[in-house]
């Protein structure tokens, strides 16, 4: 059924790197639910593969001694989107993964594999650059973090170096503490499909929930790679929590991107809806602050 040279299993983290040193075409093998579908179409006929699916050790979620989230990139969206961690710090990241195609993908589909695909449009991305999540990788040279605004190189491109590999996802406390979310997919149909296109909007408010003390407004498939709306994040910074505040952030946030049309949508289209869905989203999440407009 697969047209794949050889399949080599992993028994370890230094293993896999080994592997991969010793086999520098192969590709790795993590859930499978994209890698398996483009073998089958032929796409990646004829290759190697390190699995690195039995390595327990690279799933579940925890939260270490300073409070940084970690997030192990075998863990499924399923495990995610259950995790109490998960809903009680970020649960905007349970509610997107919970988006990912159907249970069938989402019980075998990886956080990991999500990103490292390098695409735009996964479901998870947004909203983890919007919590300015911190990629983690090892290989021959040792452990290296990397912000994940560094990650993606460029359309289906990310940082991975020869021979190394996904270890973690972190979300520092300071990017999570006191911010609520919220985030939108727009598709064609609720389930099975990839974003048209995506907004993850994250806020924190005063003490009083009168201001907006910080916002962070991220999108999937607006440009080539996920990316934060700046001139939003700045029309809402420090001010009050109204109307006039989301509708000025809403009218920014085109300003940042530079979406394309594609057979799913129009570029024009993609721009509506970056202005709508950061209006909803930005409301949304000031409302799960605590906030009232």
């Amino acid at each position: 059924m697969y047209d794949m040279k050889a399949l080599y299993e992993a028994k370890s983290v230094p293993d896999a790197i080994s592997l991969l040193q010793e086999h520098p075409g192969a590709r790795i093998l993590a859930g499978g639910s994209d890698v398996l579908v483009q073998l089958r179409e032929g796409k990646l006929a004829g290759l190697e593969f390190v699995s690195i699916f039995k390595l327990d050790e690279l799933r579940g979620v925890s939260l270490e001694q300073d409070g940084t989230m970690r997030i192990l990139p075998l863990t499924s969206f399923s495990h995610v989107a259950r995790d109490p961690i998960v809903n009680r710090c970020v649960r905007v990241l349970a509610e997107a993964v919970d988006k990912v195609g159907g249970p069938q993908v989402r019980n075998i589909g990886t956080i990991g594999g999500n990103i490292c695909n390098g695409v735009t449009s996964a479901d998870s991305a947004s909203t983890l650059v919007a919590y300015d999540a911190v990629v983690e990788v090892t290989g021959p040279e040792g452990v290296r973090q990397l912000p994940i605004s560094e990650w993606y190189v460029g359309a289906g491109k990310v940082a991975l170096r020869p021979a190394e590999l996904l270890t973690a996802i972190l979300i520092k406390k300071e990017s999570y503490e006191g911010y609520a979310g919220f985030y939108i997919k727009y598709a064609m149909r609720n389930a099975m499909d990839i974003a048209t296109l995506g907004c993850s909007v994250n806020v924190k408010l005063s003490g009083d929930k009168k201001t907006v003390a910080d916002a962070r407004v991220a999108y999937g498939v607006a440009g080539p790679v996920p990316m934060r709306a700046k001139s939003a994040e700045e029309a809402a910074r420090g001010k009050p929590v109204s109307e006039e505040t989301v509708e000025a952030a809403a009218q920014a946030a085109p300003a940042d991107v530079n979406p394309r049309t594609s057979w799913r949508a129009t570029k024009e289209f993609r721009l509506h809806l970056v202005e709508e869905l950061a209006r909803r989203a930005l409301k949304e999440a000031i409302d799960r602050a605590g906030g009232e407009i």
